[in-house]
C-alpha cells in the first residue's frame, strides 16, 4: 500500500473520524465501523485533509475542471480546505460551490453558497464518504438544475465497499453506471483493514479479531 494512504488511514483514526463500534448509518444499516469528517474540528486537520483530497483529485482528475462542488452540510468545509490546499499545492484557482439546504430569498438569493455555476462548468463533487449513493441521487438534480454542468467525478475519502441502492454492484461503480461519471476515494476500507488488522497503532489494536469476524458478517450481507 502506498505511504500517504498509511499515513491518511493514521490521519482519519489519530483526528477522532474513523470509529469502531455499533453505529446506524444514513442508509439504515447497522455497521461495526463508521467515518464522520464532522470530527475535522481544527485549522491544522482541515488544511491537513485538503491537502489529501487535493493530491487525490488531482492525481485523478488532473486539472482539467472550474467548480469544487460540497454537498450541505458535511461538503461545505471539505469544499473550502480542498479549493484552498488546490490553488497552494498546484497554482490552480478552482472555484468552490456548495449548496443550502433551504433556498435563501434575501440577499445572497438561491439554493448555491459560494460561486454560481454556469453552462459548460466542470465539475468535481467532494464527499465525505458514500455508503449506498443515496446522497449523489439528491446532489445530481441539484447540480442540473443550476446549470448545464458537466460533472467530471466524485471524489470521497473512504470508499466503504458496499452495494449501492440496487443492491447488486458498489456504490461507486453503480454512480459510474447510473450517472456516467467516476468516483474514486482516497482510501478503500480494505486499505483499512489491511493497514490496522492485529497490528498495534499508538499501543492499541483497532481491528482485533472479534471486530474482524463483525465486519466479515456486515460485508457478507452488504460488502461487494
Amino acid at each position: 500500500m502506498e505511504q500517504y494512504k498509511q499515513e491518511f488511514i493514521e490521519f482519519m483514526v489519530d483526528s477522532r473520524v474513523l470509529k469502531f463500534g455499533e453505529f446506524i448509518l444514513k442508509s439504515g444499516r447497522k455497521s461495526p465501523f463508521f467515518m464522520n469528517a464532522g470530527a475535522y474540528v481544527t485549522g491544522a486537520q482541515l488544511k491537513k485533509l485538503g491537502e489529501y483530497y487535493a493530491r487525490a483529485i488531482h492525481d485523478n482528475y488532473g486539472d482539467d475542471f472550474d467548480v469544487l462542488f460540497g454537498p450541505a452540510y458535511k461538503g461545505i468545509p471539505l469544499s473550502v480546505a480542498t479549493t484552498i490546499a488546490y490553488s497552494e499545492l498546484y497554482g490552480r484557482e478552482i472555484r468552490y460551490c456548495s449548496n443550502r439546504k433551504e433556498a435563501k430569498d434575501h440577499g445572497d438569493v438561491g439554493i448555491l453558497l459560494g460561486s454560481r455555476l454556469k453552462d459548460g462548468d466542470r465539475v468535481v463533487i467532494i464527499e465525505d464518504v458514500t455508503t449506498s449513493g443515496k446522497s449523489i441521487e439528491e446532489t445530481f438534480p441539484i447540480l442540473k438544475e443550476q446549470a448545464d454542468v458537466e460533472i467530471k467525478g466524485l471524489m470521497v475519502s473512504l470508499n466503504r465497499m458496499e452495494k449501492g441502492l440496487g443492491g447488486k454492484v458498489g456504490a461507486l461503480q453503480e454512480i459510474r453506471e447510473k450517472y456516467g461519471f467516476e468516483a474514486r476515494a482516497i482510501v478503500t476500507m480494505g486499505d483499512v483493514i489491511e493497514h490496522l488488522y492485529n497490528r498495534p497503532y499508538r499501543g492499541e489494536i483497532l481491528i482485533d479479531d472479534a471486530l474482524k469476524a463483525a465486519i466479515d458478517a456486515y460485508y457478507a450481507e452488504y460488502g461487494v
